[in-house]
């Protein structure tokens, strides 16, 4: 598959986040997610690391990053690295829906909590 028309992110089970997986495994990668977000003011993810690199596009909003017990700030026009095996946690401190686009390098990807147990996403990856 070549070309793909990607969908808008929809609501979730995880309260204030909107999803979209806009490539994956199920589109015949072998190493690398895309993921589209819109996260509500207010909301956050919770603390999670990943078993591969990621890189998150800010497109629209005001966020928080946690990491390393260090807080940074970012916004539209950002670019946030996080290395695997990072412990981290976005919010959106923002005023209106904070956009962003995952790039993960890995498909499926593995989302693991703190303690280390596995966390069911509720989207494909």
């Amino acid at each position: 598959m070549y070309v793909i028309e990607q969908a808008r992110p929809v609501a979730m089970s995880l309260p204030g986040i909107e999803h979209a997986t806009w490539v994956g495994h199920d589109d015949g990668l072998q190493q690398l997610s895309i993921w589209r977000q819109s996260m509500a003011p207010g909301t956050g993810t919770p603390p999670h690391s990943h078993d591969c690199d990621e890189v998150v596009l800010c497109l629209a909003g005001h966020g928080e990053l946690h990491v390393d017990g260090e807080v940074h700030r970012f916004g539209a026009d950002c670019t946030l690295v996080l290395p695997r095996h990072r412990t981290h946690q976005f919010f959106n401190v923002g005023e209106i829906p904070m956009e962003t686009i995952g790039i993960l390098g890995a498909t499926p990807v593995v989302t693991r909590l703190p303690d280390g147990t596995e966390l069911d996403l509720p989207w494909r990856s």
